[in-house]
């Protein structure tokens, strides 16, 4: 018989990581990985098998739907979105054609073992887009439905996702007598995560992290944004959280398959103000790089998470001051 499993896919990274060590330190599933990265060693010990892979290879997807019964998968794998705007043709093929091979697969999964398998998907405040500033301004707490317009690779990938996942969860194959969907899709639209524990990467909402690590390290700080940008922020243990409420929230409450999540939405010079409060010698410069200035003035403000706090009881411990003061500070130190 084939095994029961958890499958992550995109496990060697932070919110991977979280994900395994919960689900390990907890007995509550047995885990198996896919990544084109080896896991740490202290992952490693953890999953009942790590696949080192693409998610665009069928033949690795197969493998593991010989093995294993796969009853719920977390899709964490994707070209994120600096590289996304490098270069757009991959970006679709890992991120657009890569999910779809992974709805197809919990699709077959599904099928054969009959019963539905729930499919996380993380999507992102890029799937919004205003034309100006002015709209954004105007626009104030924006609901999931409202300017999914993107301006970038990466946000068109990540709505297009949202709507594949929704087709395969409510409308598969509708016109098919002998079909139905064995796919219950769940996705978070997240704002900028912030994280104690891993170094920014060049992402377009990190100029918060940058700033924050910058000051703790004793080094000058040029942020890419205008003093008054502005968007949504959370910090990483409040985001995993939301991953666990939503996936273990009974399907008869949810009320939509995409969910907008946020905790605080500062800008760069409340940052800056707060970061200098705690670093008096802390050195930060405006050094405004115009064109992801553009990409963060075509997010919004704030969103309206008023349907996941009612579906799932989304409650996020973490303010912009708790942020700094109780999770980012003594952790960075």
């Amino acid at each position: 018989m084939r095994q029961s499993v958890v499958l992550i896919t995109g496990a060697a990274g932070e919110i991977g990581h979280t994900l395994v060590t919960h689900l390990s330190d907890a007995g509550l599933a047995e885990v198996i990985t896919l990544d084109l990265k080896p896991l740490n060693d202290d992952i490693q010990r953890r999953v009942r098998r790590a696949y080192t892979g693409s998610i665009l290879e069928r033949e690795v997807l197969d493998a593991i739907l010989a093995e294993y019964e796969v009853d719920t998968i977390y899709h964490l794998a994707a070209l994120l979105s600096t590289r996304s705007e490098f270069t757009p043709l991959t970006a679709h093929q890992v991120n657009v054609d890569g999910s779809l091979n992974l709805l197809e697969f919990a699709q077959a999964e599904g099928r054969s073992h009959g019963r539905d398998v729930k499919f996380f998907y993380p999507s992102s405040i890029a799937a919004y887009g205003f034309e100006s500033l002015a709209e954004k301004i105007a626009a104030g707490r924006v609901r999931e439905d409202e300017a999914n317009r993107p301006v970038t690779m990466y946000g068109c990938n990540k709505l297009y996702c949202e709507q594949l996942g929704r087709y395969y969860s409510r409308y598969y194959k509708q016109l098919d007598a002998e079909s139905r969907s064995r796919v219950d899709f769940r996705a978070i639209r997240f704002p900028g995560l912030i994280s104690a524990f891993t170094l920014p990467s060049g992402g377009t909402s990190d100029f918060v992290p940058e700033m924050i690590h910058a000051a703790v390290g004793r080094q000058h700080y040029a942020c890419f944004v205008r003093p008054d940008a502005r968007i949504p922020f959370m910090t990483m243990p409040d985001a995993v959280d939301a991953i666990f409420a939503l996936m273990n929230a009974p399907r008869a409450a949810l009320t939509r398959s995409t969910y907008n999540i946020t905790a605080f939405n500062p800008s760069a010079e409340e940052v800056a103000k707060l970061v200098t409060e705690r670093f008096p010698e802390a050195s930060i410069a405006w050094q405004v790089d115009e064109k992801r200035q553009a990409i963060i003035d075509s997010w919004p403000s704030d969103v309206d998470d008023g349907a996941a706090r009612r579906d799932w009881g989304l409650a996020p411990r973490h303010d912009l001051t708790a942020a700094f003061d109780d999770y980012l500070l003594p952790n960075i130190r």
